[in-house]
């Protein structure tokens, strides 16, 4: 493992339960912060509703740590943006929010609109889809911004559970980051290799660093936020938070075929210079310990044309 994501690691990783809530608003009241709450939808009436509920209950009305909760919604032809106004939250639909720019489909434009159309000092992304929600997310994203001012930009890591059909699969869930995302961070941002899940959909920054980044319209935006924001404002900018298990709806393969390409484009769009690739891939298990993480190798060698090897091998003049 290289020493600086090592160091990061240690220094830049924190369990969700550092940090209580009524703490936070006291450190929110001495800094003067605003937060606000945005999850972007897209048909998400069966789960919206309860965690825009769980957020206005437990962390607006019980305890003031959030401002505002904020539903994009991104064109639903269901009935999202009625559960999740009837549940508390102020809901704006894509098309409406910058409509000289137009509009743009996927998850990433509402989340760039969701910057016009709110107005927190800290703004706390999660998804629609969750199942199960704990406000603890929130609470723990916000713990390391609202406590430590040289901290930008925080992203979570869990487990995902997979439902199959032989049931439940403890650690499944992620298949785009195993196998698209990850081996390219580690590959051409070998400095942002510490990052268990870095295409979480549940994440937290500061309005300032935020509005000075593109976001890829897509489902590109999580690594480009990344990618972007590191090159900002440097690793110890960024941090990630344990929140434990995560559960939301699976898509089927060919979706997460799309979501891959979007994610391959992304990173080719920043692929730094022509240097070749790191070797190293750096996964990580979930052990009785904490987290552990475990570098392979996985460097190639390309051996030439047989052709021009055969040719070689019968040179005139070389020996045998």
């Amino acid at each position: 493992m290289r020493p600086d994501v090592r160091r990061w690691l240690q220094h830049r990783t924190f369990p969700a339960d550092t940090w209580q809530a009524a703490d936070l608003v006291s450190a929110k009241g001495t800094r003067g912060a605003t937060v606000s709450v945005v999850l972007p939808a897209l048909d998400e009436e069966r789960t919206v509703g309860s965690i825009v509920a769980t957020i206005r209950e437990e962390l607006v009305e019980r305890c003031p740590l959030v401002d505002e909760v904020v539903v994009v919604d991104s064109g639903s032809s269901d009935r999202t943006a009625e559960v999740a106004a009837a549940a508390g939250a102020r809901v704006v639909t894509v098309d409406t929010v910058l409509p000289r720019h137009g509009s743009r489909p996927g998850k990433g434009e509402a989340l760039w609109k969701s910057l016009h159309a709110t107005s927190g000092d800290l703004l706390v992304f999660i998804d629609a889809d969750l199942v199960a929600f704990d406000p603890r997310f929130v609470v723990g994203l916000l713990g390391p911004l609202l406590t430590d001012p040289t901290v930008g930009y925080v992203k979570a890591l869990y487990d995902r559970p997979l439902t199959t059909t032989d049931g439940i699969v403890p650690s499944g869930g992620g298949r785009v980051t195993e196998l698209v995302a990850r081996p390219l961070l580690n590959a051409f941002w070998p400095e942002l290799a510490g990052f268990v899940q870095p295409l979480s959909g549940e994440y937290a920054g500061r309005r300032e660093l935020l509005e000075q980044v593109p976001f890829v319209s897509g489902y590109g935006v999580e690594l480009g936020l990344l990618v972007d924001l590191v090159a900002l404002a440097g690793l110890d900018a960024l941090a990630q938070v344990d929140l434990g298990t995560r559960q939301h709806t699976h898509q089927a393969d060919a979706a997460l075929g799309r979501m891959a390409g979007q994610i391959l484009q992304t990173a080719l769009a920043r692929r730094p210079g022509t240097d070749r690739p790191e070797r190293e891939l750096l996964q990580f298990l979930r052990t009785a310990d904490g987290l552990e993480g475990v570098s392979w190798d996985v460097g190639v060698v390309e051996r030439p044309p047989m052709r021009t090897v055969r040719a070689a091998e019968h040179r005139p003049g070389r020996r045998a």
